[in-house]
């Protein structure tokens, strides 16, 4: 899916996303000790790199070599898209030792190899390094953006832990923490492109947040019909750790003994499996994925009207992906 994206949004792509992982090489990994190492191999352990893309996507022309590019904005890109990664590692390393994670991306987590301790410093140290990376800019308009993005994570995050168990949430509430937990990195990689670029990031950061959370409701969709080689977890990791996601409230308005159920009482990956079926059977996972594409419309919908070709259909392949869940 990343083919046809690249292609369309232009031939620098590719080599600002090289730079952008040059980058996060450096930043991971200052000195030689022992934290470095860590915070290197995960680093290079990858994923989809999609919010690197986002901004570089938005920043455009800016950001390459041709007409209308600059090395600053060159420069002020592959900063950005790095912190945001970092930042986006850092919350997975967290989220891990929060939910007690054993499995991600089908490999054991920091925290079951090595533990609470290291994951969560590790986590720490990811989170510094994407301010000081982008610090090394000197743009505080930057370092504000991954501030706000970075306190909507852990608010989002918070209220997630306060949520739990509690499937009187409604689909307000999930889709509001659904914004802070997700769509705000989003948003911040999109203005963080923006401002690369010398743009307004106003249309572009409201585009990027609409489809973060469209790419959670597909990540809670996944949670319940996806097997485990897909998502590299068990299906209903979110039931065994009590968040309550839209699958399963839309699922509680048909199912009388879903919505009768103590989701204290699910222990066992088994019996998650099972309130699983019991789910998709109800059509709920199917209007999850239609309310995610309405978000998805929106977001494009919020684009600038003036935007120039490549970007706009560079950045509606993203959004297609992201529905499509081939991101």
């Amino acid at each position: 899916m990343v083919a046809p994206i690249v292609a369309a949004a232009g031939a620098h792509v590719p080599q600002a996303l090289a730079q952008v992982e040059d980058e996060l090489r450096r930043a991971a990994a200052p000195g030689g000790t022992q934290l470095d190492r860590a915070a290197l191999e995960t680093v290079a352990a990858g994923g989809k790199r999609l919010r690197p893309l986002l901004a570089i996507i938005v920043a455009g022309r800016a950001a390459g070599d041709g007409p209308g590019s600059s090395p600053a904005a060159r420069d002020a890109v592959v900063r950005g898209g790095a912190a945001v990664e970092l930042v986006h590692t850092a919350t997975l390393l967290h989220d891990d030792v929060l939910d007690a994670g054993l499995l991600r991306r089908g490999a054991p987590t920091t925290f079951a190899r090595d533990g609470r301790a290291a994951a969560t410093c590790l986590g720490d140290a990811l989170l510094a390094a994407a301010f000081t990376t982008l610090a090394a800019g000197g743009d505080a308009d930057a370092i504000r953006i991954l501030s706000d993005a970075s306190r909507d994570l852990a608010h989002g995050e918070l209220l997630q832990r306060e949520d739990a168990w509690d499937a009187g949430v409604d689909e307000a509430r999930y889709l509001y923490r659904c914004g802070l937990k997700t769509g705000a990195l989003f948003d911040a990689a999109a203005r963080l492109g923006a401002l690369a670029a010398g743009e307004d990031d106003e249309p572009f950061g409201r585009f990027a947040a609409a489809i973060g959370v469209a790419f959670q409701l597909f990540d809670d969709v996944l949670d319940v019909v996806a097997p485990p080689e897909q998502t590299g977890k068990p299906r209903g990791s979110d039931l065994l750790d009590g968040t309550v996601t839209l699958p399963l409230l839309l699922a509680r308005e048909r199912d009388r003994e879903l919505a009768a159920l103590d989701l204290r009482g699910i222990t066992t990956s088994e019996a998650a499996a099972q309130v699983c079926d019991r789910i998709a059977a109800t059509g709920a996972t199917e209007r999850t994925e239609e309310r995610a594409r309405e978000l998805v419309a929106e977001g494009v919908r919020r684009l600038p009207a003036g935007l120039d070709e490549a970007r706009r259909t560079a950045l509606e392949l993203v959004a297609r992906g992201v529905v499509d869940r081939r991101l």
